[in-house]
């Protein structure tokens, strides 16, 4: 049984070597892997938080977080004055939403998360693939 921090890895791996942007057939195909492969880093730091924080949750589970994390960050980022505020207690919300946890635990999962992401990113960095964030997982 492959781990969900094992398959992320194998698919950075994969397809971040795969092919350069005139061979891809442009720079829509890079982002592309970025985005999946900063999804699956985000839903892998959310999945290692979840599990040790609230003992729930299915990999998939932290993805889709991940990814409704990412959207409601997304739109509510920009709000003038309080938008940061906002959009970090919305993705809180979302974390609560995803997992039977309270506002407290949402939290702690939210910091443990953003500390799994830093890890991984940074020791994706040290085997040279520095291009990917934690999509999902503000701060990183």
């Amino acid at each position: 049984m492959t781990t969900p921090l094992a398959f992320a890895v194998a698919f950075v791996e994969l397809f971040a070597g795969l092919a350069t942007p005139a061979q891809a057939g442009g720079p829509i195909d890079d982002s592309v892997v970025v985005f999946a492969g900063s999804l699956l880093v985000g839903g892998v730091a959310i999945h290692v938080a979840a599990s040790y924080v609230a003992g729930a949750g299915e990999y998939g589970d932290a993805v889709l977080t991940a990814l409704f994390g990412a959207i409601v960050w997304a739109l509510l980022d920009g709000v003038p004055l309080v938008g940061g505020l906002l959009a970090l207690v919305a993705w809180v919300g979302v974390i609560k939403w995803r997992y039977p946890v309270g506002w407290t635990r949402a939290g702690i999962i939210g910091v443990a998360a953003w500390a799994v992401a830093t890890v991984v990113l940074a020791a994706l960095t040290l085997v040279g693939i520095g291009s990917l964030d934690a999509l999902g997982v503000p701060g990183t």
